[in-house]
């Protein structure tokens, strides 16, 4: 019996920066993470998937496809098969950094924002492992894996979550432990593996949803055919499939007003 029920695939949208431009530029307003969930044994899936979204958008056979460089019309399409495939669940968590009380903490120590992403996001992996695991297909740990980042120590970050699984910084809902190791955790490049592909299309889509083009517009066409993939806990997503730092979207909607809509693809 394998070890794994689970594997995560992860990827990010924006950076890390905080050097916000009142036109617009410098650093990106927001960071998303996010993991394209599936069972060990759905993985011939994910690679099925990818094959029929390449046909589909006249990209090569092994060709990695990136979700930004395609034009619109490739995006939703590719939304669209990623939304329609059942046997996948994703999770992302949502920072706008401009509301992020500190932030000199962020910038003073290299890699902590996204290790507090990585955190949350992982939590929420592994609340969905425990919720989900089916006694028989492995042991309930998820193989998580990230697409690689130039210079971002992938140690570094086992060793956070280490320090989390000792108990140093445990939060009022702590990782569920038994479906998540940190020596379990890994990097690999994005044109490798389907399943980082995807997880690249769920972040780049939902950034699209939040982040204004330079005509002070957004696109949430993605997020909308991306939906019903978003990880749900007895019908709410807001909390569990979408996790958004700070967490109150009143407050965020009142400095951003491009997110309104927001509510129409939270699910509620």
């Amino acid at each position: 019996m394998s070890r794994y029920s689970f594997t995560a695939y992860i990827d990010e949208s924006g950076d890390c920066g905080f050097v916000f431009k009142p036109d617009g530029t410098g650093s990106s307003r927001w960071l998303i993470l996010s993991a394209v969930v599936v069972r060990r044994k759905n993985e011939p899936k994910l690679v099925d998937l990818m094959r029929g979204i390449r046909t589909k958008l006249g990209a090569q056979p092994k060709q990695a496809l990136h979700f930004v460089k395609l034009d619109h019309g490739r995006r939703t399409a590719y939304a669209r098969a990623i939304g329609e495939a059942p046997f996948l669940r994703t999770i992302s968590v949502l920072i706008h950094k401009p509301s992020l009380r500190e932030p000199e903490r962020f910038q003073a120590e290299k890699d902590l924002l996204y290790r507090y992403a990585c955190r949350y996001l992982l939590e929420r992996v592994s609340w969905l492992c425990e919720e989900h695991h089916i006694e028989g297909e492995g042991t309930g740990l998820a193989e998580v894996i990230f697409s690689n980042r130039d210079q971002m120590s992938y140690e570094g970050l086992r060793d956070y979550l280490r320090l989390l699984r000792a108990g140093a910084d445990q939060g009022a809902q702590p990782m569920a432990w038994k479906h998540l190791d940190p020596d379990h955790v890994r990097a690999v490049q994005h044109s490798q593996l389907a399943g980082l592909q995807l997880a690249d299309a769920v972040a780049s889509g939902l950034y699209a949803a939040v982040t204004p083009n330079r005509f002070g517009d957004t696109e949430d066409r993605y997020a909308r055919l991306l939906q019903s993939t978003f990880r749900r806990h007895k019908g709410v997503v807001h909390g569990f499939g979408l996790k958004f730092w700070p967490t109150d979207l009143d407050l965020l909607k009142t400095q951003d007003p491009h997110l309104a809509g927001l509510t129409d693809w939270l699910g509620k």
